[in-house]
């Protein structure tokens, strides 16, 4: 794997980096590409109030993969991963996981002991919920028909 560098300053350039690979996995529609630039804009112009918080993964010349999370409100130590994006290129090269690690371990510094993910139950997913599994996340939850008939919402849970 390429050396990457990480960084957890967001930046105005991020919010172009941001769209291009969530567009890029094809699975997000327009409303879900929205929202992740929604969080970061937030970051941005809301530094101190925000309360997501960003992991960036760069090559030499662009930022190529990001994580966004945090703190679940009212809880003690529980994070939500919001978002964990890999450009399409550099999928299934280990960026990825390398990307969840880091963002565990900063979790963890910050007191976090246990991370929610959520996802879609679409087979379009079955990757995304094996990507999951692989770094150690159990299936907790799944409501049923959540996001519309047939596509439930998968709650995944990490204890660190």
């Amino acid at each position: 794997m390429k050396n990457f560098i990480y960084r957890q300053q967001i930046q105005h350039s991020d919010i172009g980096a941001i769209a291009d690979i969530v567009k890029s996995s094809g699975f997000f529609s327009a409303e879900e590409v929205d929202i992740a630039l929604e969080l970061a804009e937030e970051k941005l112009t809301q530094p101190h109030d925000s309360s997501y918080r960003f992991l960036f993964a760069e090559d030499e010349k662009r930022v190529v993969g990001y994580t966004c999370f945090g703190l679940i409100s009212a809880t003690s130590g529980s994070y939500d991963l919001y978002w964990i994006a890999i450009d399409e290129q550099l999928r299934g090269a280990g960026l990825g996981k390398d990307l969840m690690k880091r963002t565990e371990k900063i979790i963890h510094a910050l007191g976090g002991k246990r991370i929610y993910v959520e996802t879609s139950s679409r087979h379009q997913y079955q990757p995304t919920h094996g990507f999951y599994e692989s770094c150690g996340y159990r299936k907790e939850a799944v409501l049923k028909d959540f996001y519309m008939e047939g596509d439930s919402k998968i709650i995944y849970v990490k204890t660190l």
